[in-house]
């Protein structure tokens, strides 16, 4: 089973619902070393629309900001950038963001990056922006700004960016701004990983076709995302919002073991790795064999099961065993996602045909979870199967809302 980690340090976020109460947030980017205000620069709550740019004496003011913990980001050209966690409630907040120049040092050499190897970038875009019906529609405007490198020994391929990377997103009119980009991804285990800081800015549509597109799309990605079964777990609503959580006991194969025995008792006789057309059969059953077996109580799980709230009901959390099947009804896969949906069992009463399947897997015991769907850490959490499939394509901001009442169009 290969999982995707989406290591969005950005995700330290806890935004509050519409009703909740908000504040205003006000500040100052200062450079560093002079202390001089540093103006036009660009400040946004990482992980949300919400981004301003200072005045001539560096102030910036989000005038209403819904009450939740945030990672405040300041960025400007030849600087790095500065974070800073601040907790909104109704009262006003003011901060100070110290950016740190980026200028050479005396007598230092410059020296400018290899151009990327085409097949290398053309790999990073493609695992970068997802595989969906809406990553087709996303496309990265600045090429150039990215570094991409493959680690023959490691069998890594790893992407960063100087400053951001800037995707396109023409399904869901989005142009999202990746800043502090890294990006990760091994041949060996299938593993995916990226984090920074991104901010979304909406695009403006063409005609009113295109805004209710975006919309009826943006409900697509959202329903049956991850974000909506985090919300779902965190209001108590997992059923009501069309998903089933099942148990899987991931334990030992038991014929693992002697599969193994035999496989290295034949190499070992075979030093010249001449095998007969029967043994090389043999060995590739073995190697194809899996250490461990995954069963599937087909149970559904109560909420109980799953979620545990704390004290005063401060905190909520993902909690679980083993591993965790999630299956969300109502909505067919994307077209593109070639792979069989995995089975759910054979209830008396058959499950709809339209699902999405999912897999989830915890670091820990537990993860903490935020109003606003994301988690307090996320690399607590691992995706594996549909929600590993959904990448950029299907990326939302934290304070998105779906409409009261809409439907969500077919993938165009």
């Amino acid at each position: 089973m290969r999982y995707l980690q989406l290591l969005l340090v950005c995700c330290l976020l806890g935004m509050g619902s519409a009703a909740q109460a908000q504040g205003k947030l006000t500040g100052v980017v200062l450079d560093s070393v002079t202390h001089e205000p540093l103006a036009f620069s660009s400040v946004f709550l990482a992980n949300t629309t919400l981004g301003v740019t200072t005045t001539e004496q560096g102030k910036f003011e989000f005038p209403k900001v819904p009450a939740g913990t945030y990672d405040v980001v300041g960025s400007y050209v030849g600087y790095r950038l500065a974070k800073q966690s601040v907790t909104m409630t109704a009262a006003a907040q003011q901060i100070t963001l110290q950016l740190a120049p980026t200028g050479n040092q005396l007598g230092e050499v410059v020296v400018k990056p290899e151009p990327n190897k085409p097949e290398e970038y053309q790999k990073f875009a493609q695992l970068f922006l997802g595989g969906s019906s809406f990553s087709a529609q996303c496309h990265i405007s600045n090429p150039d700004d990215v570094r991409v490198f493959f680690d023959d020994s490691t069998k890594t391929l790893t992407a960063q960016a100087k400053e951001f990377v800037q995707i396109d997103n023409e399904a869901l009119g989005y142009r999202l701004k990746y800043y502090g980009l890294y990006f990760a991804a091994n041949d060996e285990d299938g593993s995916i990983s990226y984090y920074g800081q991104p901010v979304f800015e909406e695009l403006k549509p063409r005609d009113e076709r295109q805004r209710k597109l975006w919309t009826a799309n943006r409900l697509t990605a959202y329903t049956g995302s991850f974000m909506h079964f985090l919300r779902s777990v965190y209001n108590n609503r997992v059923q009501a919002e069309g998903f089933l959580t099942q148990q899987i006991i991931v334990g030992p194969n038991p014929r693992f073991e002697r599969a193994d025995e035999k496989r290295r008792a034949l190499l070992a006789s075979r030093p010249d790795n001449k095998f007969t057309a029967t043994e090389q059969d043999s060995l590739d059953k073995w190697e194809d064999m899996a250490p461990v077996i995954a069963t599937l109580n087909q149970t559904p799980l109560p909420i109980d099961s799953i979620r545990r709230v704390g004290p005063n009901g401060k905190r909520t959390f993902l909690r679980f065993t083993g591993e965790l099947q999630v299956a969300h009804f109502g909505e067919a896969p994307d077209p593109l996602y070639k792979r069989p949906m995995s089975p759910l069992g054979y209830p008396k009463i058959p499950y709809p045909a339209k699902r999405q399947v999912s897999r989830l897997k915890l670091q820990g015991r537990e993860a903490a979870i935020q109003a606003n769907g994301s988690l307090l850490n996320p690399l607590d959490v691992y995706n594996g199967e549909y929600w590993g499939f959904e990448k950029i394509g299907e990326f939302l901001p934290f304070d998105y809302m779906p409409p009261t009442a809409s439907t969500a169009a077919p993938r165009q």
